[in-house]
């Protein structure tokens, strides 16, 4: 059995591993790379193996940089089979062609022809089938697989692979992106004991979140201090999941009276899309949501959200006085409506900026959370004068806590032999990696880019 890393090796974006085992080759995730122009580059470099002899692809979750780059390998020549959990498909549905505009445009300004073309989104799409939590999957005589809830985003996963070998079983357990519970909307992370091997994210692998009681208790505060200042609060906002908890959040926050009311303006086609697949799934959410949709009479209605879904309903948003949110894609800044709204507004020091969720080294929403002086947005050179806030405790990923107890869990059994911590910036996968080895007794490294190992 033979695992190689070809992304996510000491980066947070491109997720992308080939287990070979039982006579096939299966791919874990193909994602895009995403932040400096030098990842954006390596989406247009060929793969490191021959897709035309790839048998399965298994996606983790929708989320763009593990499933960006699906339609590049069916135009390398993949026809194997895909498998997600059905709300992954149904994302993947509205997400990649999305991508597709985006990398279009990308490209252009890039010098580079596209990276898929709407034939290779839609082959793809057609390979992929949709599958169920805790179905065991039966790829041949000597190779299962089994999808479990990862508590990241709607139907992500953590993936089992049991593979017999001289007679016994080796389990190995790829996390994706792991949630950090307790959230507002999904049901519970469903933890795997008697793993062997535990290919691990680390995003977060060398700090602890805040508490979420922390993190409301800061949200409320950014606002109502933006609200006294008379500006605007922009939010850089990932549009699935991140999205619809903050909207969880702030309605809690109007509830309980801990806010004022302004006009609140979800300004993302995307998030507007996602969140009608949401509406299709409720059976993934957790008791609470699902009884506060019951009560609401549908996900989202709420009296105080505007969804801005047109181009002319966006601009719009311009002609509202403030003080104002404005909730826009994309997540890290490097594109979407949320651009427009920073050039008119980072200049402006009665207004805020608030990053929600993780800012990839080279991204432009990372170049604002260091507080550069001024940014270059649409070719025109941008001063921050802007407040620039943060709340980590928001991410949808588990921090350095939430991926030990997974390890611990994990250990449950048999005992785990290896650990690959991925998918997190070098200092942070490292990070990870020796407080496990310190803590465990258990070896963890983090692997570099096509890197090998047999197992």
């Amino acid at each position: 059995m033979r695992l190689t890393f070809y992304g996510g090796s000491k980066l947070v974006t491109g997720a992308n591993y080939l287990l070979e085992a039982g006579g096939l080759k299966v791919l874990i995730d193909v994602g895009l790379f995403q932040g400096s122009r030098f990842s954006e580059e390596l989406n247009y470099e060929d793969f490191k193996y021959d897709a035309k002899t790839i048998d399965y692809v298994f996606i983790t979750h929708s989320h763009i940089d593990h499933i960006g780059r699906l339609p590049k390998l069916y135009g390398s020549g993949f026809r194997g089979t895909v498998y997600a959990t059905e709300p992954t498909k149904a994302i993947m549905e509205v997400a990649l062609p999305d991508t597709l505009d985006k990398t279009a445009l990308e490209g252009r300004e890039m010098g580079h022809p596209p990276l898929f073309s709407q034939e290779d989104m839609e082959g793809v799409l057609n390979l992929t089938h949709a599958v169920k939590y805790r179905e065991e999957i039966k790829l041949n005589e000597t190779v299962t697989a089994t999808f479990h809830d990862a508590g990241h985003i709607l139907g992500s996963s953590l993936i089992e692979f049991v593979v017999q070998e001289n007679g016994q079983n080796k389990r190995m357990l790829f996390t994706g992106d792991l949630g950090n519970p307790p959230v507002p909307i999904l049901a519970p992370i469903d933890y795997v004991p008697d793993v062997d091997y535990l290919i691990l994210e680390s995003t977060y692998g060398d700090r602890l979140h805040p508490s979420k009681e922390e993190c409301k208790q800061k949200l409320q505060s950014v606002i109502v201090d933006g609200v006294k200042r008379g500006g605007v609060i922009m939010i850089p906002s990932f549009a699935v999941e991140r999205t619809q908890d903050l909207l969880f959040y702030i309605d809690e926050l109007l509830h309980q009276n801990r806010m004022p009311r302004i006009p609140i303006f979800l300004d993302s086609p995307l998030a507007i899309h996602i969140t009608k697949v949401y509406e299709r799934f409720t059976d993934y959410f957790n008791p609470a949501a699902a009884d506060f949709l019951r009560q609401h009479g549908g996900l989202f209605k709420f009296d105080w959200l505007t969804f801005t879904p047109t181009t002319d309903e966006s601009k719009k948003i311009n002609d509202v006085p403030p003080p104002k949110i404005i909730i826009a894609g994309s997540g890290m800044s490097q594109g979407g409506r949320i651009i427009h709204h920073e050039r008119r507004y980072l200049p402006d020091p009665k207004s805020t900026i608030l990053f929600i969720g993780y800012q990839v080294k080279g991204s432009l929403g990372r170049r604002i959370l260091d507080k550069e002086p001024e940014v270059k947005i649409l070719g025109e050179k941008v001063p921050v004068k802007c407040f620039v806030e943060a709340i980590s405790g928001f991410s949808a990923h588990a921090d350095q806590l939430g991926l030990v107890k997974m390890t611990h869990e994990a250990t449950r059994g048999r005992g785990l032999k290896k650990v690959f911590a991925v998918q997190g910036e070098d200092y942070s996968a490292r990070a990870l990696a020796v407080k496990i080895k310190l803590d465990m007794g258990i070896e963890a490294i983090a692997p570099d880019s096509n890197q090998s190992f047999e197992l």
